[in-house]
């Protein structure tokens, strides 16, 4: 089978969540709580009292160690197993394309957890 130099085998979009290359980022598997629905790329964790990981919010300010990789489905109702996942546990992230709970905003108590983790936050300029 012959392949055309001028064919476009498929793409990969660019997102904007990383700022930079420094620090480098590094990948580990992470159990995500159940009952979270889908969790996308991008999506801000951190380590509940059970050693799960979920998506922060007010209960889990401060905690936040993680940024998800790639979408994971936990399912609809808790009590169920946790999900594997794949997160980033160091890099340069942009803050603007942090997903976290509704309504929540990334705290101080966050962003110096996340920087002891080795994640480093900067704002992406919008264009």
């Amino acid at each position: 089978m012959s392949r055309r130099l001028d064919e476009n085998l498929g793409g990969v979009g660019f997102d904007n969540l990383i700022a930079d290359m420094f620090p480098p980022t590094d990948v580990y598997n992470v159990k995500l709580a159940a009952g979270q629905g889908v969790l996308k790329r991008g999506t801000l964790l951190a380590l509940k009292d059970d050693s799960t990981m979920a998506m922060i919010d007010a209960a889990t300010t401060g905690k936040a160690n993680a940024v998800l990789t790639d979408p994971v489905d936990t399912g609809e109702t808790t009590g169920g197993e946790a999900a594997a996942g794949i997160a980033y546990r160091t890099g340069h992230f942009n803050t603007n394309r942090l997903i976290v709970a509704e309504g929540y905003e990334i705290t101080a108590a966050d962003k110096e957890a996340l920087r002891s983790a080795g994640i480093l936050l900067s704002d992406a300029v919008e264009v």
